[in-house]
């Protein structure tokens, strides 16, 4: 009985990894669909088969080896964003009450604030121009949007009165944090930017930067980028789909929101052209931050009120 934390956590590690390939399929098939063609429909019925065809050509490739490139922080960099990617599963509130972590918020605060150093890591060790300012906009990017995200989730965590993610679905029995729409709004728009995902996506601006910070890596490494980034799409819908709707852990609610936020990251990429840089930056600091701290008084407020 003591194992079964450790082997629920291991079997969600293991269901996450096989869920990233499928939505890499999912994004392509969504954004075939939105651009009037089919996508994948080659390889199996469908093209399910697809994922498992692309990890077998990745894998397989033969990697490149900048030669001026600091080829240890080089290879270890994807390493350490993929293993954070995996690491912040454990702040889930899971199947029971002894799975879940009694300050999971601040668990929370501390891999998100340690996964801007893979991306920095990855573009200064390329020596590489592109790849370097890909990193450093992903910098810049990262720390001012998680100002944000923090007082908008500080503005929950104020209400409920517990930093348990767990509590998050007995307090939203009645109400549904997903009501206050500016926070939910600006928190949409801060987990886009978190995750580097468009109109965002500064750190990878194709028509920038070549491939932005990831430009020198190919094969099994490239490989293992994507896999942590698509594994961050993955806990973000999850994670807006506790805090800001009542879904227990059982219920097909909980994945059908999940989806439906996965689908959202996705439609924002087919629908929406990449902000300028500038615009981004005023976007964060003359406009969400200022909200989110006003939206930050105003729960404490009426948490006071409340008690």
């Amino acid at each position: 009985m003591k194992f079964l934390p450790l082997l629920t956590f291991l079997v969600s590690l293991l269901c996450s990894l096989i869920a990233v390939a499928f939505i890499t399929l999912l994004e392509r098939k969504v954004l075939g669909y939105m651009q009037i063609r089919l996508g994948p429909n080659k390889v199996g019925p469908l093209g399910v088969m697809q994922p498992l065809s692309d990890a077998v050509k990745l894998y397989t490739k033969e990697m490149n080896w900048p030669i001026t490139s600091n080829s240890t922080l080089f290879f270890v960099s994807p390493s350490l964003s993929l293993t954070m990617s995996l690491f912040i599963w454990i702040i889930m509130p899971y199947f029971s009450q002894f799975m879940t972590m009694n300050f999971s918020f601040l668990m929370l605060l501390s891999i998100l604030g340690l996964g801007v150093y893979p991306i920095l890591i990855a573009g200064w060790s390329s020596n590489s121009n592109y790849s370097l300012l890909g990193s450093m906009r992903a910098l810049a990017q990262t720390i001012s949007y998680e100002v944000s995200l923090i007082f908008i989730m500080i503005s929950n965590i104020t209400m409920i009165f517990s930093m348990k993610f767990l509590k998050f679905n007995q307090f939203q029995k009645e109400f549904f944090f997903m009501f206050f729409l500016v926070s939910f709004t600006m928190w949409i728009i801060s987990v886009l930017a978190e995750l580097n995902r468009t109109p965002f996506d500064f750190a990878e601006g194709e028509s920038e930067l070549v491939s932005g910070f990831n430009t020198e890596y190919s094969s099994g490494v490239f490989a293992i980028i994507f896999m942590a980034e698509y594994m961050m799409i993955l806990f973000f819908s999850m994670l807006t789909s506790v805090t800001y709707f009542y879904t227990s852990k059982f219920s097909m609610f909980y994945l059908l929101f999940s989806m439906m936020f996965m689908f959202t990251f996705i439609w924002a990429r087919a629908t929406l052209p990449r902000y300028r840089y500038d615009k981004l930056m005023y976007l964060c600091w003359k406009i969400i931050l200022p909200l989110s701290t006003l939206n930050l008084f105003l729960s404490t407020f009426l948490t006071i009120l409340m008690k």
